[in-house]
């Protein structure tokens, strides 16, 4: 069964990430249904979409990463986050390599669904595996160089 990490410990999933849901769970829906809905609903994106300031109404976004090797997910976390005004829950699914957390909260996302067999300890790890970082980025844009004062 995948398991959800969200805000740096595992919880319980409320939202199907496959097309069958469970009790209790509400689907994530493509761009085109989930305009078609009255609110609520999440939204599922495929890396390759293209983002909309309609977005930032989504309770939850979820970009689906279909392999490890396939970063544009990346690149639409960034422009959701940065140039839509995207504030929910930014959630990862798919190939999602638990060594590779700390990348992709960087990027802004807040949850992940790691697939079966993947280390839950690792990646549990790497949500704080760093204190500080030279880049600027989402979740801190000031470059460390900037927020060290100089003698």
């Amino acid at each position: 069964m995948p398991t959800l990490i969200k805000d740096g410990a595992i919880a319980a999933d409320s939202w199907a990430t496959s097309a069958e849901t469970e009790d209790g769970q509400r689907p994530l829906l493509p761009p085109d249904t989930w305009r078609a809905t009255e609110g609520g609903a999440a939204l599922l994106l495929d890396g390759d979409a293209e983002p909309h300031d309609d977005f930032a109404h989504a309770p939850l976004i979820a970009i689906h990463f279909p392999e490890f090797k396939d970063g544009r997910g990346l690149s639409l976390a960034t422009l959701l986050r940065t140039r839509h005004g995207f504030t929910g829950d930014l959630r990862a699914i798919g190939d999602v390599q638990p060594d590779l957390v700390h990348y992709l909260m960087r990027c802004g996302f807040t949850s992940f669904v790691l697939p079966d067999g993947r280390d839950t300890a690792v990646a549990l790890r790497s949500v704080n595996v760093h204190r500080h970082y030279y880049q600027g980025s989402v979740t801190d844009p000031t470059p460390l160089f900037r927020s060290v004062a100089r003698g």
